[in-house]
């Protein structure tokens, strides 16, 4: 089937599992189509789902993954060789770091950081911005189907500052590690910032675990967690220094990858400083 009738078909079978979505009027517009569909996805409770159904929902995702672009590890310039390029000295792991701006489902890694909830189920909110919706999105249901499995099978939802690994699905990466960053409320507090090094500490060590050579970290906890974009960049790049101090022969790369425009800036300023140099 084309792209428009497999829209039409997973629509129509997501619908079918659920009373409220019955009745649905299936878009003609194909982009309309696919927001739909991403919207019964985002909602769809956790359960068993035909392999038929799997199989068209892998091939779209699939096909979209391609469409985006694929961005292997070649791709992404090393902190010393962007330092290079600019006429900037070598610094300690600058062959290890990297600092990348875009859609990190695109990143063909060993494992992408996703920033979750403590439920580790994605979120709920149809077509919401948020990188654990788009991580949940383009990997299919599949990674909320693995995620309530490890949930299940510890009884209890993550704590703030652990980590959890499953596979990526259909994304170009061979794993999402997911991890619970802390919510900011009532401003900064030191115990805060400790949960945020936890969470990139316990990242790394569950790589480390699973032979996870090369890891992309999103912004954990900026964004709705409301950590100050500024802190976080500090506490993500002190702590992977730290660790790279014992573990540096474990890892191929490490990506720093960014969305906003501003946290480009933070990054740059703060891999340009005392922070690897000294």
């Amino acid at each position: 089937m084309n792209r428009s009738e497999a829209l039409a078909y997973l629509i129509t079978e997501l619908g079918r599992e659920n009373q409220a979505y019955q009745n649905l009027a299936i878009p003609v517009d194909d982009d309309e189509k696919r927001s739909l569909l991403r919207a019964l996805m985002n909602v769809r409770e956790p359960g068993p789902i035909s392999s038929a159904f799997l199989a068209v929902q892998d091939q779209l995702l699939q096909q979209e993954v391609q469409a985006k672009g694929i961005v292997t590890l070649g791709e992404i310039e090393t902190v010393n060789q962007w330092r290079d390029r600019i006429g900037g000295p070598a610094g300690p792991f600058g062959d290890k770091l990297s600092l990348w701006q875009g859609d990190i489902t695109r990143l063909a890694v060993d494992a992408i950081v996703n920033a979750a909830n403590s439920q580790l189920l994605g979120c709920f909110v149809p077509g919401h911005n948020c990188i654990d919706n788009v991580i949940h999105s383009a990997a299919g249901i599949q990674l909320r189907e693995a995620c309530d499995a490890l949930i299940t099978a510890q009884n209890m939802p993550e704590p703030t500052g652990a980590a959890k690994i499953t596979s990526a699905y259909n994304l170009p990466s061979k794993h999402v590690i997911h991890t619970v960053g802390p919510i900011v409320q009532d401003g900064l507090t030191p115990g805060l910032e400790q949960d945020l090094a936890n969470s990139y500490r316990a990242c790394l060590e569950i790589a480390v675990a699973n032979q996870v050579h090369s890891l992309a970290f999103c912004c954990i906890s900026t964004g709705v967690f409301r950590f100050p974009n500024q802190a976080a960049a500090a506490i993500a790049i002190a702590t992977v220094r730290a660790f790279l101090e014992a573990h540096a022969e474990k890892f191929e790369r490490i990506i720093f990858n960014v969305f906003l425009d501003r946290d480009v800036a933070i990054y740059q300023k703060l891999l340009d400083s005392q922070l690897i140099d000294g």
